[in-house]
């Protein structure tokens, strides 16, 4: 009767393990189906951020559409996030346009483009303190491929908030920047406006020549025409 216990005892525990060792399996291969899903979701959420961006320029109500199931499927999507708040600021919803940007460097918090778009879009709000604090933010990321961009918009809003040496540093950084992501003659007009509110006519004279030269016959060539009838002789 022992050894038909010990043998009735080791089968139950045998039969109550390999029960539990299919629990675990069923478990294990759950998890497997569900990371193999979120996979598939990350896959799909990026092919329709892609199909976004190609249809951005021709139909931005279809590329809205794409960026939006781009982030159902996948709430990390911070390219898709991004592609939301440009739509957005296009439109003039700058609420929206402002929590996209911020939900993309929630993110990613080294997101300096997204950081440099909502710089823009609270300068546009007049929160400049807290649009140069995102320019800021942008810029503190070494790896930036584009910092010009961010000095640009930098210096545009310390000059509105009076700091005209610290807009004349970022300005003249930026213009280092090569190859230039922001057009030549837009950031000279720019150096030589704050140049001209410090006093420095002459420097104002010669960056307002380069715009000249650099956009002939355009729209900011005809600005510096105007500013440079206000420089001293």
């Amino acid at each position: 009767m022992r050894s038909t216990d010990q043998a009735r005892g080791f089968l139950l525990y045998v039969v109550r393990g390999s029960r539990g060792l299919c629990w675990i399996l069923v478990l294990l291969a759950s998890v497997a189906a569900s990371g193999c899903a979120n996979e598939e979701n990350v896959r799909k959420s990026k092919g329709f951020y892609q199909e976004g961006v190609a249809r951005l320029s021709s139909d931005q109500q279809q590329a809205y559409v794409s960026f939006q199931k781009a982030v159902k499927l996948n709430p990390d999507n911070k390219e898709a996030h991004y592609g939301l708040g440009h739509i957005y600021a296009a439109q003039g919803r700058l609420k929206p346009a402002e929590e996209s940007f911020r939900e993309a460097i929630r993110i990613d918090g080294d997101y300096s483009e997204a950081n440099t778009y909502l710089g823009q879009v609270l300068a546009s709000q007049d929160r400049w303190k807290d649009a140069i604090a995102a320019y800021r933010q942008a810029l503190s990321n070494p790896l930036y491929p584009t910092p010009d961009l961010a000095r640009f918009h930098l210096g545009k809003a310390l000059m509105h908030e009076g700091d005209l040496q610290g807009a004349m540093e970022v300005l003249e950084d930026a213009a280092t920047v090569t190859p230039p992501n922001v057009p030549p003659a837009m950031l000279q007009l720019e150096l030589a406006r704050v140049y001209h509110k410090l006093g420095f006519d002459v420097r104002a004279r010669e960056a307002l020549s380069k715009v000249s030269t650099l956009d002939k016959g355009g729209e900011q060539a005809a600005a510096a025409q105007e500013l440079l009838g206000k420089l001293k002789p």
